[in-house]
């Protein structure tokens, strides 16, 4: 199958699945799972940070960040279309019982400075305690400015405010921005890395940050129901994808600007544009599900909405790509 649906859904490579299978392992409950501990030391040494904690989602390790930040009735600003308050089941209302108060992302997938400032509420009991930003970077698959993330966290620490970076791709920012991981992390308190998206592998995330802060998030980690036994099995594909799957995504970042331009050549599609490893672009609606639909049939997965998102990685090749293209086109000369 040719799946452009996400970078979620592709399988760990055999090389990865050796790996898998020949990692030490341990009880990572008990902190003595070796190859976890690894991990967490690789991932913190790369990002800049004191410290590493291996989660088995972004959703959790997002969520145990933001518990080990605000306490109940506080706030965290965030972005209508961040992941932490969009696409993660409102775990920071329902579970940290923390209010977001979402603010209208810009264009470029940042949140204006000015509307930041005014959100942050003042020292009154009349208001939930303002006590955390939490960016995302890559967002829509743009990369933040990194002139503005700096204006945003001095604007953050001005005020007392911690910062929090949603990285479930900043290694697709990273590569994309030619900066370094640390480079892109510096500026936050705390950053969730997944591993389950561009990198291929089948689960995992790392929260990175201080000793003070893992600590707490620790905590919550076991609450939330994260802690796992012999994990080091899922360490060991992530320990793999950093040696190996990083600068690749560079092809996936090439690959989507070739799908971009291919598909802006069929008629019938609208291409809104494209940013590392996402394109998205406009079907006829009464076309959406028929297409998907015909697609599938032929080995191809698309979400076919109005406005679609394409998403390139390590199992789309370019001659992929082309296949896909060829049957949209064909598709709309019989339709």
């Amino acid at each position: 199958m040719i799946d452009l649906r996400s970078d979620t859904v592709t399988r760990p490579s055999q090389a990865m699945l050796t790996a898998m299978m020949s990692a030490e392992t341990g009880d990572d409950v008990w902190g003595d799972d070796p190859t976890v501990l690894r991990l967490q030391a690789t991932a913190a040494e790369r990002a800049g940070k004191e410290a590493g904690l291996f989660f088995p989602s972004g959703t959790q390790s997002n969520l145990a960040a933001l518990m080990a930040h605000c306490g109940r009735g506080d706030e965290y600003i965030v972005g209508q279309l961040a992941h932490t308050y969009k696409y993660e089941g409102g775990g920071a209302a329902v579970l940290g019982s923390i209010q977001p108060q979402p603010l209208e992302n810009a264009a470029d997938g940042s949140l204006p400075l000015e509307k930041i400032a005014a959100a942050i509420k003042p020292l009154d009991d009349h208001f939930a305690r303002t006590r955390l930003l939490a960016l995302e970077n890559t967002i829509g698959g743009k990369v933040l400015p990194a002139g503005y993330v700096d204006e945003a966290v001095q604007l953050a620490r001005k005020h007392g405010l911690a910062t929090h970076l949603d990285g479930a791709r900043v290694f697709n920012a990273a590569v994309a921005s030619g900066k370094p991981l640390d480079a892109l992390c510096a500026p936050f308190d705390s950053v969730s890395i997944c591993f389950s998206k561009g990198l291929g592998t089948p689960v995992g995330s790392v929260l990175v940050g201080s000793n003070a802060l893992l600590t707490s998030a620790h905590r919550w980690r076991k609450v939330l129901g994260g802690g796992m036994r012999q994990s080091g099995l899922l360490a060991a594909a992530c320990l793999y994808a950093l040696d190996h799957n990083v600068e690749r995504l560079a092809d996936d970042h090439a690959n989507a600007a070739h799908l971009a331009e291919s598909l802006a050549g069929v008629d019938q599609v609208k291409v809104q544009g494209h940013a590392t490893n996402m394109v998205f672009a406009q079907f006829p609606q009464q076309h959406c599900a028929p297409l998907e639909a015909w697609l599938k049939e032929r080995g191809i997965l698309i979400q076919a909405l109005y406005a679609s998102r394409f998403v390139t990685h390590l199992d789309v090749s370019r001659a992929d790509i082309d296949t896909f293209v060829a049957a949209v086109k064909q598709y709309f000369a019989s339709h």
